[in-house]
């Protein structure tokens, strides 16, 4: 069995009580991944100290600063997100085959996901109808005595409350793609670009001069102490999935950036902090192409954001746009909290929107989606992503398969540990049309180093990294493939 096989994988770990104790590593360590899949998080030959014996390899050399000048980001975790596609296609699986999926995803068993954001009613990952968690037949409902998370929205919490029980370090990222029709000034969920926007005074129309803004905000109190009643905490929310994106065929809504920050400064941030909870609010949630989104964002509700949020959808997608911004903002925190992951991609997509993000500030990254159907769904009729394949596919005769994205994010996610330091490096380099070798490498809070590293070239690489504390070690990457190594504490 997969999960058999996973387990002695982490042959250092013993499992108490559903957590994780690391036994202190004090031999090198290498497990890779690869894209014909005869390589799934397989143990292979460890780096040795030293410049090795290459023979007559392809070699590649680089360095990362494991000493206190070359720390970076602080990482948070890895994961997905939890869509109703996801929740509908676990609850189909016995309580035996679910229990051990879980386990294979949120404990060391496996990939050891900590980061996780979740879907605030419909998406395009949701099967029909869309809905929220206040639709009240699309009457006005300013007491909001109509808010209910439903069938769906408690199957959601549930979930996530299952994963938190056997992921303590679990941090979980809410997501709005649409408030209740009510709220909004064309008065539909989906189906109509017309009037995309929130009634909330900042066009001019709709009910006042803030319209619906303070209901608004009381609708993410609602929903999170309402999934708090059922064991799932809510540590961040961005209140508005894609602001820039509005679509009739699925849940979207536009928001235009001094609105987002606006109304998390007079509305979302007081109503939060008013009601007690310490829910973060995130910025933006859309792609690196419009950086002064986030910008004006914090710049006008710099008392409740310090945290901004990225896909991976740009025409063009520059990491290096997060690097960018954390230089003009020191303090801000930034995840990747979006990219798909369909059948139809690059063997090494997965790893590489994790990798990017993290060679350039991100504490964390997370894939579109965590779990589907065979069919890539459920997911709405019309609109949004129908090829979008979960890291995990649930099979109609009560299995799973976890896919080749699943083992690329686990290459990161089981050996870059929460409260790891993502380290300074140089020596990552891709050619046009040809490939190339991308590393990062973490400090783990054990003392001991993690260095990742992706070849996406057609042959083997013999790579030799240069640590800044004065080491040296060197071993073979295979041909198309992502090698996590992990060395001894200094």
């Amino acid at each position: 069995m997969l999960s058999t096989i996973l387990a002695a994988l982490a042959g250092h770990v013993a499992l108490t009580g559903g957590h994780a104790i690391h036994k202190r590593v004090t031999t090198p360590a290498a497990y890779a991944s690869n894209s014909d899949g005869s390589y799934a998080l397989t143990s292979i030959t460890a780096p040795v100290q030293g410049a090795g014996s290459p023979g007559s390899e392809s070699t590649w050399k680089l360095t990362i600063d494991d000493t206190s000048s070359g720390y970076k980001q602080t990482i948070t975790g890895f994961g997905a997100a939890v869509t109703d596609a996801t929740v509908t296609s676990f609850n189909t699986l016995s309580s035996t085959e679910l229990n051990q999926l879980l386990n294979v995803l949120m404990t060391s068993t496996g990939a050891d996901f900590s980061l996780v954001r979740h879907t605030i009613g419909a998406s395009d990952l949701s099967g029909d109808p869309a809905y929220t968690y206040d639709d009240n037949g699309g009457a006005v409902d300013t007491s909001m005595s109509g808010f209910n998370l439903g069938d769906r929205g408690t199957a959601m919490a549930e979930m996530l409350a299952k994963m938190k029980s056997l992921q303590s370090d679990l941090k979980v990222l809410g997501s709005s793609w649409s408030p209740p029709a009510w709220m909004k000034l064309n008065g539909v969920i989906d189906g109509s670009t017309t009037n995309n926007n929130l009634n909330d005074g900042y066009l001019g129309s709709g009910v006042g001069s803030a319209g619906y803004s303070s209901e608004f905000a009381q609708y993410f109190v609602k929903y999170i102490q309402a999934y708090e009643a059922l064991g799932a905490n809510i540590n961040a929310i961005t209140i508005q999935n894609e602001p820039l994106n509005s679509q009739a065929g699925y849940p979207t809504m536009y928001m235009f950036d001094y609105e987002q920050g606006d109304l998390i400064q007079s509305y979302v941030g007081p109503a939060l902090a008013s009601a007690g909870l310490d829910t973060a609010v995130w910025a933006y949630d859309h792609n690196t192409d419009v950086p002064s989104f986030p910008q004006n964002v914090l710049n006008t509700a710099s008392q409740y954001v310090d945290t901004v949020a990225w896909h991976c959808y740009a025409s063009s997608v520059d990491w290096s746009v997060l690097t960018d911004f954390k230089n003009s903002n020191p303090d801000v925190t930034q995840y990747m909290t979006e990219c798909w992951t369909p059948a139809s991609g690059e063997w090494y997509q997965a790893s590489n929107f994790t990798i990017g993000p993290l060679q350039n500030w991100a504490s964390g990254v997370m894939a579109w989606t965590l779990g589907t159907d065979s069919s890539d769904g459920p997911h709405l009729s019309s609109g949004g992503c129908d090829t979008c394949q979960g890291l995990v596919t649930i099979n109609s005769d009560g299995t799973y398969t976890l896919e080749l994205a699943y083992y690329m994010m686990a290459q990161y996610s089981k050996f870059i540990p929460t409260g790891a330091i993502i380290l300074n490096g140089s020596g990552s380099y891709t050619y046009s049309g040809t490939g190339g070798i991308e590393s990062v490498a973490s400090l783990n809070p054990d003392g001991t180093r993690t260095v990742v590293i992706q070849n996406t070239f057609s042959n083997d690489v013999y790579v030799t990294v240069s640590t800044s504390s004065g080491q040296e070690w060197s071993g073979n990457v295979p041909t198309e493939s992502v090698v996590t190594w992990v060395l001894p504490a200094v």
